[in-house]
């Protein structure tokens, strides 16, 4: 890959009047956050511009949140100023993070598919790892089913296949897996498909 490519979103990322996503969580956190209380820990891989690491800070949990952008995470704790809410933000690579300590609760939504297939896995099995017993993961990744789309194709080294995140969790409990192609558009950014997997996961030992 060019060292001169750079994705879309981190333009955004620098434009603070700009949103590269969403200003609201992604609908699966609202529908499974019950699980956990409200002073559960939570971290957020791949959080981007913040929007869910931002809902769930105003909600009363701990969060910490990651990615691997400076601009993003500059936008996130911007924006934290602009609501009044802490969430713990900082540059990482998720190759390279190291766990400190255990969660109730790890979401990663469109990031793992960034980085290489062997990589993906490797910190979904460490994640697991560092996830309190009756933890939740909620994890979203594109897959091949579909190529991928241009704004993202050369950065996409790690598409899975459909279902293949499954295969991680079968020592836990699946509360939902959801395989889907959707059509979707960004600032400057045609519309177009990606192909989908998530899963909601709970460990049970």
């Amino acid at each position: 890959m060019s060292k001169d490519l750079v994705p879309f979103w981190e333009k955004s990322y620098q434009e603070y009047d700009t949103i590269a996503f969403s200003n609201k969580p992604n609908t699966t956190i609202t529908e499974f956050e019950h699980l956990i209380n409200n002073r559960s820990k939570i971290l957020e891989v791949g959080c981007g511009e913040g929007q869910n690491a931002i809902y769930l800070a105003g909600k009363g949990y701990l969060v910490d949140a990651f990615d691997l952008s400076e601009h993003g995470i500059a936008k996130l704790k911007h924006r934290c100023k602009l609501s009044n809410t802490q969430v713990n933000a900082f540059v990482a690579d998720l190759t390279t993070y190291q766990f400190e300590q255990n969660y109730d609760m790890i979401i990663c939504f469109g990031t793992l598919h960034f980085v290489a297939k062997n990589e993906w896995k490797r910190f979904i099995n460490n994640a697991k790892k560092y996830t309190n017993i009756g933890g939740i993961h909620i994890i979203q990744i594109f897959t091949d089913t579909v190529p991928a789309s241009e704004d993202i194709a050369p950065f996409a080294i790690g598409l899975a296949k459909d279902e293949e995140m499954k295969e991680l969790y079968t020592d836990w409990e699946i509360l939902q897996f959801k395989s889907y192609v959707f059509e979707d558009e960004h600032p400057n950014v045609p519309k177009h498909l990606h192909a989908s997997n998530k899963i909601v996961a709970r460990r049970i030992n």
